[in-house]
């Protein structure tokens, strides 16, 4: 029976290492640790984002089926709300997706909010963080719209199903024909803009569709968030956040009728932190980074599974 870790000492002591520069950096910045539980009452509503669902035998007052969490998001939301101020959370999370050389079913999040930063201070610090672990030189940054430009030709804010399959197939690439326009920009940017990206220095993209705003704030007509990619891997995914809980409602109701419409599993809505948004979620900028991903560039190793104890595959 192979019983060995994945792991080499050499990649335990860097990732070591790693944790511990990113705990002085927030250290330094008073920026509080915190730990919040894995298992939730209601996952994540995105459908991009996929839970892994566990059976409840045992707590009466919990649902029958519970959540690994895809991020640490919501119940960070809810320490915020009681009044936490800054935080942050290094923490195994779980997604229902691919595994392989960028992705694995488990991995070691990131993820930490600033209240009354505004999404520029959050890409500063952001970029402070990288140029510490990476040793690199400060970040690039370009706007979703000017990148789709430079990289197809193509405005993603005005164009249509159509044209985004047009430019699909110049490159070479076909999709699905079902595809909405939002299934598009995914396609596109996953596959033939993100290899591209950041092979220099780190490059922070910013001013996404507002069908990509997710639980970010929509501002002068484009969502308030950011993504960190860094030698065609993305690293970071950051919102100015949301805090108008009516208006967090409707977008996780428009999420179960798209789950619908792709034939994705229906979940329940996280009512508690509903209640904490409307109880008084302070405006704020969060950010949840992959450290599994961020160690693949400190080492300069191409495979994520090298650098983790155990990889799905051999748990």
């Amino acid at each position: 029976m192979d019983w060995q870790p994945g792991i080499s000492v050499n990649y335990l002591k860097a990732r070591a290492k790693l944790l511990g520069q990113i705990r002085g950096f927030f250290a330094q910045r008073e920026v509080m640790e915190v730990e919040t539980p894995l298992l939730m009452g209601a996952p994540v509503t995105d459908p991009w984002l996929q839970a892994l669902s566990v059976k409840n035998h045992r707590l009466a007052a919990a649902p029958d089926v519970m959540w690994l969490q895809t991020s640490p998001e919501y119940a960070m939301k809810r320490l915020l709300a009681a009044g936490s101020g800054a935080i942050y959370q290094i923490c195994k999370a779980f997604r229902d997706d691919e595994s392989g050389r960028k992705h694995n079913h488990e991995f070691t999040m990131l993820e930490w909010y600033r209240p009354d930063f505004s999404l520029v201070q959050l890409m500063d610090e952001t970029d402070q963080l990288l140029q510490l672990t990476l040793n690199c030189q400060s970040a690039e940054r370009v706007s979703y719209q000017q990148l789709f430009i430079d990289q197809l030709s193509i405005d993603p804010l005005t164009a249509t199903t159509q044209q985004l399959q047009r430019a699909a197939l110049v490159t070479g690439m076909q999709g699905p024909d079902d595809l909405d326009v939002d299934g598009w920009l995914q396609l596109l940017m996953g596959c033939v803009i993100e290899p591209k990206l950041g092979h220099d220095r780190p490059l922070i993209v910013y001013g996404f569709p507002p069908s990509q705003s997710a639980l970010a704030k929509v501002e002068n007509g484009v969502a308030s968030r950011f993504e960190v990619y860094c030698k065609g891997v993305e690293l970071a995914n950051a919102y100015h956040e949301l805090t108008d809980a009516i208006e967090q409602r409707s977008r996780a109701e428009q999420d179960l009728v798209k789950r619908s419409e792709l034939g994705l599993p229906m979940v329940p809505i996280d009512e508690k932190l509903l209640a904490a948004v409307e109880a008084g979620l302070p405006d704020c900028s969060g950010i949840a980074l992959g450290v599994d991903r961020l160690l693949m560039l400190v080492t300069d190793e191409a495979d994520l599974r090298k650098l983790i104890s155990f990889d799905a595959s051999r748990i």
